[in-house]
């Protein structure tokens, strides 16, 4: 006795589409209850929707390095302002040169907008400097050079009163100096030693050249008319100074002024730099972890400095010119440093942000700030919109016209699609800063072509098995492998578009392109597990199963072929006389 067939399942089977529609529903329910729990029930809106602030900075190159404005140096600085800018959470911020000395950084309106704007063109160049000399922040009477050509300010000068602090060092790097360190935002408590040095150690001054007298003097003299009560004079102070100069430098609050020596540790061996919150001291502090060249660097200046009496055993950390801090050094450190003072949670994290992603290769100055209204955004997005109603309503009419009843299950999936896409565009704003510029309403305006495109597909390739003669149910599950493999590679075919043009443009078209992408890729989740499903379903309903002239199935309209019936064929005879 022959054994049973196993039964074959139809090809494309679905045997159980409600499984599918479950998945689906439980999907946009979870997307729809994170989007409000995020309390981000719209999506976040661009510069040109929701407005902002349009910054132009010019490139200003340091004395005799006018060649360092080239398009290397000013790609890099893009780089850097775009990390720092994307380092505070600020969504959809652009920034693009223009010509050979400009940058355009655009920042949409938003919480972090304006600090932001603090910290695209600050240099924050940081060097460890050795301090030599500190005085009072004032300028003081020009002192005579000392027989060896020292630079030592007067005796008549002296330092701020100690109860403003002593600065101290413990191993790691904890520094205590009071000033302003970036962008006339970030406090850090900083006072220099109440002790002044009449006489640098010998190891770290000039030799005794006439010409190392000659630049001794000048400093002196430099050092004594420093006035640092004037912004613009703290700014000027170590203006075009090289990381090998002497320099002088004011403290960041203006009390104090130094002389240091060159730089022993810079800030580009910083590995990295968080800010956190010391809950035993109840202070914010900046820790900063250097690299294994920075390391040994700063154990070899921390040794050195340990030896030294005081203020000869401070180093000065140097940012953009300025002494944020100055601790004092006990004992030979490496590895990491501390920053700690007045900071508040802002300009810790300002600070830390400098740091982290690197110091611009080129000064810039502000050339001119313009604020950005939503107005004419609003009224474009609104003409989009218009535009965006009108296909959709003429995709409807073509689909109730043409396909009748298979047009509610096209109706169906378009809502689904268009939930499911609302939804993520308003989570990826928080998640990874998207924010919905024009061109992005652009791309979701043309994905709704892409989605009916794929239901097209399927509809035809039922219909076509129709017209061979099949009933729904099995025309149903025999069209879906054909109708699958075209879907698939058609928008496989728009989703590598998207992608490639994605990675090769910049701006706003970025925003286009990730929206056709994301439109793409949640075509096919509808497809697959909303289309095929309910259509499954569909087919079982007496409805379309009967080939009602409203279900858009309809035999006859279809012009489907009888069923194909074998018969015996009956050969004619060739002897006349048997006919």
């Amino acid at each position: 006795m022959a054994a049973p067939k196993k039964r074959r399942a139809p090809a494309g089977g679905q045997g159980r589409p409600g499984r599918s529609l479950a998945l689906i529903l439980i999907a946009m329910v979870a997307l729809t209850g994170g989007m409000f729990l995020a309390d981000q029930p719209t999506p976040r809106l661009g510069i040109d929707l929701a407005g902002g602030t349009s910054i132009t900075l010019e490139a200003k190159s340091e004395p005799g390095q006018e060649s360092a404005i080239n398009k290397t140096n000013m790609d890099t600085a893009v780089q850097i302002m775009e990390r720092r800018v994307n380092g505070l959470g600020v969504s959809e911020a652009e920034v693009q040169t223009q010509g050979k000395s400009n940058i355009i950084v655009n920042i949409p309106k938003g919480t972090n907008s304006a600090q932001a704007r603090e910290q695209v063109g600050t240099t924050a160049k940081l060097y460890f400097r050795p301090v030599l000399t500190v005085a009072q922040g004032t300028p003081t009477p020009e002192p005579s050079a000392s027989s060896s050509g020292k630079p030592t300010p007067s005796g008549s000068s002296s330092a701020p009163t100690a109860d403003k602090g002593k600065t101290s060092a413990t191993p790691n790097a904890s520094a205590t100096t009071q000033g302003r360190a970036v962008t006339g935002a970030l406090k850090a408590d900083s006072t220099p030693s109440p002790k002044t040095s009449t006489t640098p150690k010998a190891d770290a001054t000039p030799s005794a050249s006439a010409a190392d007298e000659a630049a001794a003097a000048k400093l002196q003299k430099q050092f004594a008319a420093l006035d640092c009560s004037s912004k613009a004079s703290r700014a000027e102070a170590a203006r075009g100074a090289k990381p090998t100069d002497m320099v002088v430098a004011c403290s960041s609050e203006g009390d104090a002024k130094y002389v240091l020596g060159p730089s022993e540790v810079s800030g580009t061996e910083v590995d990295n730099a968080k800010a956190g919150f010391d809950q035993q001291r109840g202070m914010w502090i900046v820790n900063m972890e250097f690299t294994k060249k920075g390391s040994k660097q700063f154990q070899t200046i921390t040794k050195k400095l340990s030896a030294q009496q005081s203020p000869q055993n401070q180093f000065a950390i140097a940012l953009d010119g300025e002494v944020v801090s100055a601790p004092q050094v006990n004992t030979t450190l490496s590895g990491s440093a501390e920053i700690s003072g007045s900071f508040t949670q802002q300009s810790a994290e300002d600070l830390a942000n400098v740091l982290s992603y690197g110091a611009l290769p080129l000064s810039f100055k502000e050339q001119s700030v313009t604020t950005v209204t939503a107005a004419l955004g609003g009224e474009q997005l609104q003409a989009g919109l218009i535009a965006g109603a009108i296909g959709l309503a003429l995709v409807v009419i073509y689909l109730v016209a043409y396909y009748r009843g298979l047009a509610f299950i096209a109706l169906l999936s378009l809502l689904v699609s268009g939930i499911l896409t609302y939804t993520l565009m308003s989570l990826l704003g928080p998640a990874i800063g998207f924010a919905l510029n024009l061109p992005a309403v652009c791309g979701a305006i043309v994905a709704i072509g892409i989605t009916a495109d794929s239901f097209i597909v399927y509809f035809e390739r039922v219909r076509d098995e129709i017209r061979e003669g099949r009933t729904l149910r099995p025309a149903v599950e025999r069209a879906w492998p054909r109708a699958r493999r075209t879907i698939l590679v058609s928008d496989f075919v728009s989703f590598l578009a998207a992608a490639v043009l994605f990675v090769v443009t910049v701006g706003k078209v970025q925003g286009f392109a990730f929206t056709l992408g994301l439109t793409t890729l949640l075509d096919v989740v509808v497809v697959f597990l909303f289309t095929k499903p309910v259509m499954t379903l569909m087919a079982r309903t007496k409805f379309f199963a009967g080939g009602h002239p409203w279900s858009g199935l309809d035999p006859k309209r279809l012009g489907a072929k009888p069923p194909l019936r074998r018969s015996r064929r009956v050969n004619a005879p060739t002897d006349p006389k048997e006919a």
